[in-house]
């Protein structure tokens, strides 16, 4: 097989998330297990650490990967979903799976994995397990795909796990309330192992010390150990000044991501590495954390996330995607300085875009667009619910087209946008 026949494969003979839905929600750890066990159990062949949340996940695990990194370990990152290229889920010291392996793993499974008939997401977890016990990692950051106590990812032993928030989305398989939702993310808890909470919260914190305290497991909440005195934007990220509330420390660390969401997630990753100082062998030095966090993108590779593309209109792009990942970027566009602000935007069809249509600014001009994928929402549907909000604009049928549309219209003291899905600014040229 070549590698294009390799993802042609995983695209199209399994169910995939990411393309059609819930269709290719598959409860359970069933089919894992058996996955799992078929390779040897590699998830028992190094140490891990288990990231959850409905926001942040991403940024969090890239910022721990960094850290480690930092600190001379070899580490493993399984992430999802991809922008450009499927091998962006599995990476071992930034570097992405080779091709070869990916071809390897598929055609030496290929008979198990067609008896089983699993998900996309199943093979791509237990891929991405295989790969880092052949590589013999030291330590491997694991991003939980979807809530966390059926999720593919949750038969690992973590020496540390942490959940970064809640929030109302996926709700049609993790419930309908951010306590029903907490229920799940707090599924990753394990025995005696310590978990950091990102944000207390009076609708999910009891489930959280409810679940550690039945685990006999460590809970700290990340915004009770530190907090944010100010954060400056910088050429390449942003400055943060924290006190530490358990000595009433003041310190300042860099870190090369932007956006004001990352105020939230640098205090669950300091959290997180407080845990981890230590812990299985694992030694975080003060100097280590800051060299890890001024270079997470140069370390793992991480993109989309209020990523800066162009200076000259602004053009920026983010792939937040729910309501609460929508109302930050919101927050942070309003920050900016612009004559008029273009949105270039597309959402999934099953998102629940009546909670965050209301959240976009209604002075924009809209270039409403859609993705190349089966489960993308029509873009003339899109700008027909945008207008019953005071939003309006143009269509475009493709990303691509979109683009070319905003940059044709803006001048260099506007601002361009580009988000919506992770699928939109995927498809970025």
């Amino acid at each position: 097989m070549t590698y294009n026949e390799t993802l042609d494969y995983l695209y199209n003979s399994l169910p995939v998330f990411q393309h059609i839905g819930g269709g290719a929600y598959k409860p359970g750890l069933d089919n894992i297990i058996a996955l799992n066990k078929h390779l040897g159990e590699p998830n028992r062949k190094f140490k891990s650490v288990h990231i959850a949340g409905t926001n942040g996940k991403g940024s969090v695990s890239h910022m721990t990967a960094s850290v480690l990194m930092a600190a001379g370990l070899r580490t493993g990152l399984f992430t999802s979903p991809h922008l450009k290229d499927f091998r962006e889920r599995i990476r071992v010291n930034g570097e992405m799976i080779p091709e070869s392996e990916v071809i390897n793993f598929v055609e030496k499974h290929k008979d198990f994995i067609d008896s089983l008939q699993p998900s996309f997401f199943e093979v791509t977890t237990a891929m991405a397990f295989d790969y880092f016990a052949q590589m013999n990692v030291d330590v491997a950051v694991i991003e939980v795909g979807m809530g966390g106590r059926l999720d593919s990812t949750n038969i690992i032993a973590p020496v540390a796990c942490a959940i970064t928030n809640i929030g109302l989305d996926h709700t049609q398989f993790l419930g309908t309330t951010l306590h029903d939702i907490a229920g799940e993310k707090a599924g990753i808890i394990k025995q005696y192992t310590p978990v950091v909470i990102g944000e207390s919260n009076i609708d999910t914190q009891l489930v959280f010390i409810s679940t550690a305290k039945s685990k006999e497991a460590p809970i700290l909440f990340a915004d009770q150990c530190y907090n944010i005195i100010d954060a400056l934007p910088q050429q390449n990220g942003q400055l943060f000044r924290i006190k530490n509330l358990m000595d009433g420390n003041v310190f300042e660390l860099g870190c090369d991501l932007g956006g004001i969401y990352q105020r939230k997630n640098i205090l669950t990753a300091l959290t997180l590495f407080d845990v981890l100082n230590g812990a299985g062998g694992i030694s975080l030095s003060q100097e280590t954390v800051k060299t890890g966090l001024s270079r997470v993108i140069a370390s793992t590779g991480f993109r989309g996330r209020w990523q800066i593309l162009s200076g000259i209109p602004l053009t920026v792009c983010d792939t937040g995607h729910n309501a609460e990942g929508i109302a930050e970027t919101v927050q942070q566009i309003m920050m900016q300085k612009y004559d008029k602000l273009y949105m270039v935007l597309g959402f999934v069809s099953d998102k629940d875009i009546d909670k965050v249509l209301p959240l976009l600014p209604k002075k924009a001009y809209y270039i409403f667009t859609k993705a190349g994928i089966p489960r993308a929402m029509n873009e003339n549907l899109l700008a027909e619910k945008a207008a019953v909000y005071g939003l309006h604009g143009t269509t475009c049928p493709t990303v691509v087209e979109a683009i070319k549309t905003a940059q044709s219209k803006a001048t260099d003291n506007d601002m361009i946008f580009i988000g919506g899905s992770n699928f939109i600014v995927a498809e970025i040229p």
